[in-house]
């Protein structure tokens, strides 16, 4: 599913002809840019406003995890990084960090 939905991005992208853009530095600064752009949907709301957001809400909120995902998939193919590796990485070394036992129900950083 992954590597359909990165060939679908990249062609968008190629057929625009923006590789030329997309070095490492431009796609980290635009998935921090939409970020913030997907934060403005829940400022000034309650954290319970925010579980359940109304549903004209949903169309902006998906639309901005959507450009994060596509310049986070971007990015990844520029780095030559998988990101189906990585992330089975990243949540071997969290289960390491982060045992059931000593972490359940606790949200702080665990040392």
């Amino acid at each position: 599913m992954l590597d359909r939905l990165r060939e679908k991005i990249l062609q968008f992208r190629d057929l625009r002809d923006w590789k030329q853009f997309h070095d490492p530095k431009n796609l980290a600064e635009a998935i921090v840019i939409e970020s913030g752009e997907l934060l403005e949907n829940f400022l000034w709301r309650t954290c319970d406003e925010c579980r359940k957001p109304p549903e004209e809400m949903f169309g902006d909120i998906g639309e901005e995890i959507a450009d994060i995902a596509i310049f986070l998939t971007i990015l990844a193919h520029e780095l030559k990084l998988d990101i189906e590796t990585i992330v089975n990485r990243k949540l071997e070394l969290n289960e390491e960090k982060y045992p059931v036992e000593t972490s359940r129900g606790k949200a702080g950083k665990h040392h």
